[in-house]
């Protein structure tokens, strides 16, 4: 099964923002991003309209392997994913088995699952939520030398989890994501 990819707005925008050419319709990949978590990934992947997943365990049963994408995009590896479930999401995903494990944590790498958390600096330079933000041992962005958010500085409003990041704002008073660096605090 082939699946045509189509720009995300986001990516569109980020395209446009740094001046690189758009023609039309772009067709771009659908590869993780460097350091991508694989909540962020997959709610982006199925956000394509071509994919027509708007559940979040529907991959997982497109993939014939249940509803386990669902607990993927929120963190939660209790029983961390098989090599069976990798290569059947892979599969569907038409991506190499290595690029869908590169979303993932390792197996001795332990998680915040909640809250979770953002460098918006990060954020305003590639607009994806980084996988390293919700390791335990992260408590601040070594490039940005910034503490990390876990909640809207504007609002107090909770970040939801990644694969529901459509427009980059905050749900409740719509601050961009980008522009919450100015109120992160040094490292």
């Amino acid at each position: 099964m082939k699946f045509l990819v189509l720009p995300e707005p986001l990516e569109l925008t980020y395209r446009l923002q740094k001046g690189i050419k758009v023609y039309g319709f772009v067709q771009v990949t659908s590869k993780p991003y460097e350091g991508e978590s694989i909540s962020h990934y997959l709610g982006r992947w199925r956000r394509y309209e071509v994919n027509s997943l708007s559940s979040s365990g529907g991959l997982g049963r497109f993939a014939g392997i249940g509803a386990v994408t669902a607990r993927w995009e929120k963190f939660r590896f209790y029983h961390f994913p098989t090599q069976k479930e990798l290569k059947a999401v892979s599969k569907v995903m038409e991506m190499d088995l290595e690029e869908l494990i590169a979303t993932l944590p390792t197996k001795d790498q332990p998680m915040k699952l909640e809250p979770i958390r953002l460098c918006a600096a990060c954020y305003s330079d590639r607009p994806y939520h980084r996988l390293e933000w919700q390791f335990k041992s992260t408590a601040g962005c070594d490039r940005h030398k910034l503490r990390l958010l876990s909640k809207c500085p504007s609002c107090g409003e909770r970040f939801p989890v990644p694969a529901k990041w459509i427009e980059g704002r905050c749900n409740n008073c719509g601050m961009k994501y980008s522009s919450m660096a100015k109120r992160q605090k040094p490292y």
